[in-house]
């Protein structure tokens, strides 16, 4: 799962297993290291909430959805998850996570669903 937050909006992109945990109703969470053994973790959690909220709690982000929601996003063709944000949340996309268009150092795309416009763009 990708993290990017700017100002007050939060994107998680989720790879294909991913999206396959959370429609199946599983947490998915990752962890990032820094030093002096710090941690900031960032999860996604279905919910019975009818909206997207973000928290943040002991160095944890966790954005919760409706668990709904999230099983049909998982199992349809649909790129980002719809449902209203909480009041008082920072704007949340989750979305599906597509390979890259031109490969970069570093990246690793194997679990990424393949990109809508691949095999119609050159470099």
């Amino acid at each position: 799962m990708k993290l990017r937050i700017k100002a007050d909006s939060v994107r998680l992109r989720l790879t294909r297993s991913e999206v396959e945990s959370i429609g199946a109703g599983r947490d998915v969470r990752e962890t990032t290291h820094f030093a002096g053994g710090h941690t900031l973790e960032y999860a996604l959690e279905p919910s019975t909430n009818d909206h997207l909220e973000a928290q943040f709690e002991d160095q944890r982000l966790i954005v919760r959805a409706p668990a709904a929601v999230l099983v049909e996003w998982a199992a349809g063709d649909t790129v980002t998850v719809a449902c209203p944000t909480a009041v008082g949340s920072p704007s949340i996309l989750v979305e599906k996570d597509f390979s890259c268009l031109s490969p970069r150092a570093g990246d690793d795309d194997e679990d990424a669903f393949p990109h809508p416009e691949e095999g119609t763009r050159t470099c």
